[in-house]
């Protein structure tokens, strides 16, 4: 059972910024989750091909460069290089089943998504958080209220130009709306992004081996940072999921959509645990 955030935690303004961040661009690739969470419920150490084996729907190929990028991150470990030696979960990776029930039940709660497998519902709830700056925009919005752009972008120390863009992605998440229709009507968080607090500081929390044992993260040209790590997508699918997924003929496209669908036809390995509503 996960300890509960203290409520002066929660807060969206008490939570280090960039330390989310980088948090985050731990997990924001797509399948780290569905990888970790198939080791988790196996709780031994499996090959690539076993952790494939579970997830159908991915090539073996993009599973063994997840695991060995995981394991780059220290969120799995190994006994030794061999080739074909099996990975499991480190001490740091197991303690992610915080941080995904945290994004699992904002997610379910907040966003429109209908019945999806847990392990989707998190990597949804990744992508919309991971972008560098996105955090220190919704914590101008927390604090400020309705707000203009330009004095976000004053607030955040942002360039205008990005600002904008980085407005624009978040309203279209979910997260943040504008309250008219004109070009230069105020921003305001939306329901799901007040209730961020608890997911911020569920990930502030995780983050404490990240920022001892990785080196800072230069800062990003603020007119030329779109993501935090160059596997992540900027759309909800990129061409090589669909790809897998036309490979597939084990697991429905509808697996990755973001309307709601009837529960998706996946592995009762991955989804017994990874549901949200199964108590993971």
């Amino acid at each position: 059972m996960s300890t509960p955030v203290p409520p002066s935690a929660a807060s969206i303004g008490a939570v280090d910024a960039q330390r989310v961040e980088d948090a985050l661009s731990l997990i924001a690739p797509k399948w780290t989750t569905w990888s970790a969470q198939t080791l988790a419920q196996q709780s031994r150490p499996m090959r690539v091909r076993d952790v494939a084996a579970r997830l159908p729907f991915v090539s073996e190929q993009l599973v063994g460069k997840r695991l060995a990028q995981m394991h780059a991150d220290g969120l799995v470990t190994r006994a030794d290089n061999r080739h074909g030696a099996p990975y499991q979960l480190s001490a740091f990776g197991a303690s992610l089943s915080r941080v995904h029930r945290a994004l699992s039940d904002w997610s379910q709660t907040n966003l429109p998504l209908g019945n999806v497998a847990g392990a989707e519902r998190v990597e949804d709830a990744v992508r919309r958080l991971h972008l560098r700056h996105s955090t220190a925009v919704i914590q101008v919005l927390d604090a400020g209220g309705s707000m203009r752009f330009v004095h976000i972008a004053e607030e955040a120390g942002l360039d205008n130009g990005f600002t904008r863009q980085r407005l624009n992605r978040l309203q279209a998440d979910g997260l943040v709306a504008r309250t008219g229709p004109r070009h230069g009507d105020p921003y305001v968080l939306t329901d799901a992004g007040r209730a961020l607090g608890p997911v911020y500081a569920a990930v502030e929390h995780w983050s404490s081996p990240v920022s001892t044992r990785r080196h800072s993260v230069p800062p990003a040209s603020v007119t030329a940072a779109f993501r935090t790590h160059i596997g992540v997508p900027l759309g909800s699918d990129d061409i090589r999921t669909a790809a897998a997924l036309r490979r597939s003929t084990a697991a429905p496209s509808a697996l990755f959509s973001h309307a709601p669908q009837p529960q998706p036809r996946v592995p009762a390995t991955v989804t017994a645990q990874s549901a949200p509503s199964r108590g993971r």
